[in-house]
């Protein structure tokens, strides 16, 4: 049985409702998990002595301008110890854009999650410091939305003279 076969079988035997869907492209294992648990199943991920997640290597927001769930947040794990990737994602809504944080779980995905909140407008609930990365904290605008103005929106953020 290869790794991701056994991660998937953990996966249904420990939250059987929480797998949306899943899939294996190029012998790369991505779960779509409900949004309410995806906490418990990185804390899992995390915990268990034989997966051993004890990495995420990335969080990633991205705006798929659908009707519904418009935002997806793609978490990208690693473990060390079996040397295998496990890709996690999470749809939300944009009328409730929000999901819980992971910090509890992985330290690291504090600044992935910040800059998620940042430019996709997000926000990760339980964030120990939920300030905004690369914008002012008045910018109102999240720039990697697909409704964001190529151009920018005129006079929202004061340039510098030269």
């Amino acid at each position: 049985m290869s790794m991701n076969e056994r991660i998937l079988e953990k996966l249904r035997s420990s939250f059987p409702e929480s797998i949306e869907s899943e899939n294996m492209f190029r012998n790369d294992l991505t779960a779509q998990i409900r949004k309410s648990d995806i906490l418990r199943v990185c804390r899992f991920l995390c915990d268990d002595a034989e997966l051993a997640f004890d990495m995420i290597i990335d969080l990633v927001g991205t705006d798929m301008y659908r009707p519904s769930a418009r935002f997806e947040i793609v978490y990208n794990l690693y473990s060390l110890k079996n040397k295998c990737y496990a890709r996690l994602k999470v749809a939300v809504d944009e009328n409730e854009a929000a999901v819980d944080s992971v910090t509890s779980v992985w330290e690291g995905a504090d600044w992935h999650e910040r800059e998620a909140y940042d430019m996709i407008g997000v926000k990760f609930t339980g964030h120990p410091d939920h300030r905004r990365m690369y914008m002012p904290e008045e910018f109102e605008y999240h720039p990697l939305r697909k409704d964001f103005p190529l151009m920018g929106v005129p006079d929202s953020i004061p340039l510098p003279r030269k």
